[in-house]
C-alpha cells in the first residue's frame, strides 16, 4: 500500500513536472519567434560597431546661367581640373546641330519603307507581348 502510495504521488508529480516544463518551452518558444522578428541593423566594417552607413551623395548641380553657357559643364572626368569651356559655333561640324533632339517619331510618321519604321515596330511589339506575357511561365 505504501508502495501504491508512493507510485501514485510520483506519477502525479511527473505529469505536474511535464506540465510545468512544456509551458516553460512554450513561454520560450514564444519569446523566440517574438524577438527574432526585426532585421539587423547595417554597420559599417572597420568604422565602429552600430555605425550608420552614410548615403552616397552625386555631383553638385551648377545653377549658374553665365558657367552653362559658357563651360560645357559635366564633361571632365577627372576629380581635379575644370570644365572646358565651349568654343564658337564655326569650329563645330556641321552635323552636330542637325541632330534630332526631339522625342521620338511615333510609327504612323514614319515611312513604311524606311529602317527607321520597322524599328520602331519591332520594339512595339515586344513591348506589347512583354505586357500580355507578364506573369505567365512561357
Amino acid at each position: 500500500m505504501a508502495v501504491n502510495c508512493f507510485l501514485g504521488s510520483f506519477k502525479r508529480l511527473n505529469i505536474a513536472a511535464i506540465n510545468s516544463v512544456n509551458e516553460h518551452l512554450c513561454v520560450n518558444h514564444l519569446i523566440r519567434v517574438q524577438s527574432r522578428g526585426y532585421a539587423k541593423k547595417p554597420t559599417v566594417k572597420g568604422k565602429g560597431k552600430g555605425m550608420v552607413k552614410e548615403a552616397l551623395k552625386g555631383p553638385e548641380v551648377c545653377k549658374d546661367p553665365v558657367r552653362l553657357t559658357s563651360h560645357a559643364v559635366g564633361v571632365n572626368i577627372f576629380k581635379q581640373g575644370e570644365d572646358p569651356p565651349l568654343k564658337p559655333q564655326e569650329e563645330y561640324p556641321e552635323w552636330l546641330f542637325q541632330l534630332d533632339l526631339g522625342p521620338p517619331k511615333k510609327l504612323p510618321d514614319l515611312d513604311p519603307e524606311s529602317r527607321e519604321y520597322w524599328k520602331v515596330l519591332r520594339k512595339e511589339h515586344m513591348w506589347r507581348f512583354n505586357r500580355l506575357h507578364k506573369g505567365k511561365k512561357l
